[in-house]
């Protein structure tokens, strides 16, 4: 897909437009936070403790008397940095076992979807508790998690689309013509995976998003203090008598950077089928 493509995707109809909006918003908290936030995300103040909503505060302060627009701000830039970080690892490391090993096929093969099966078959979130009680709790852990849990479904993904290209016409012509193994994988399988591909890696980035914040919901993600939405919601949960506000704020942040990226993935799979039926 070129460039006038993905454009036609990300606004091609109002609800796309709308995904694609609220995800270059929280890019922008990422990429700007330390111009956007008002104050420190971990400076506490014990004369504003869980004051609701106002004009010096937009979304109120936390049971710390901590700025919640400051903390949703710099977190933004933790949750995509981490989700987002995992994804591009996953999707690279499962596309480039996916392509080659299904590719040369054989007892290869066999083996490492093998074992792909046996973590796919353990649920995300209790594979992901699995790893971190071996490596502990830290931004560095999580990273680890999201790679190793989705690489297997990006790679059998990948899989899915080899198996039904590599016996075509075109990757008989580059064998008969000498053409390196190489070549074959990334000239001319490669190409033809990346839709497929760029459909995956957002819903595996929205998935992502997800186990960040389960894994801080559960304490055994990134530590405090740093400003984890899914560690501002499991803080908040005891206080949601007193102060809703701090409860609802991280929770919808999730929700919304969640909905805006999976809006997103539903115009970029229009697109594709659209340029695959047209082909």
């Amino acid at each position: 897909m070129n460039l006038q493509s993905l454009r036609r995707a990300f606004f091609a109809d109002p609800a796309t437009a709308t995904g694609t909006v609220i995800v270059i918003c929280f890019l922008g908290m990422a990429l700007f936070g330390p111009l956007i936030a008002p104050y420190s995300p971990t400076a506490q103040n014990a004369d504003l403790i869980r004051q609701p909503p106002s004009f010096a505060h937009p979304l109120g302060t936390d049971r710390l008397g901590r700025d919640l627009l400051s903390r949703i701000v710099y977190g933004a830039r933790d949750i995509l940095s981490l989700a987002g970080g995992g994804t591009v690892l996953a999707v690279v490391l499962g596309t480039l076992i996916g392509v080659s090993v299904t590719y040369l096929g054989g007892w290869l093969e066999e083996l490492v979807f093998r074992l792909f099966d046996g973590l796919l078959a353990l649920p995300a979130l209790l594979l992901a508790l699995l790893l971190l009680g071996a490596v502990g709790p830290s931004r560095t852990g999580v990273l680890l998690v999201i790679v190793l849990v989705y690489t297997p479904i990006v790679a059998r993904v990948v899989r899915s689309v080899v198996l039904s290209l590599k016996s075509r016409g075109f990757i008989e012509a580059a064998r008969m013509r000498g053409e390196r193994l190489g070549y074959i994988l990334w000239r001319e399988l490669l190409p033809l995976v990346a839709p497929t591909l760029a459909v995956e890696a957002a819903l595996r980035f929205s998935y992502a998003i997800f186990l960040v914040a389960s894994l801080g919901f559960l304490g055994v993600g990134v530590q405090p203090p740093s400003p984890d939405w899914g560690l501002m919601v499991l803080e908040a949960r005891n206080e949601f008598a007193l102060a809703p506000w701090s409860l609802y704020v991280p929770a919808t942040a999730i929700a919304l950077l969640v909905v805006g990226i999976n809006l997103m993935a539903e115009g970029v799979r229009r697109a594709i089928r659209g340029e695959m039926a047209g082909y």
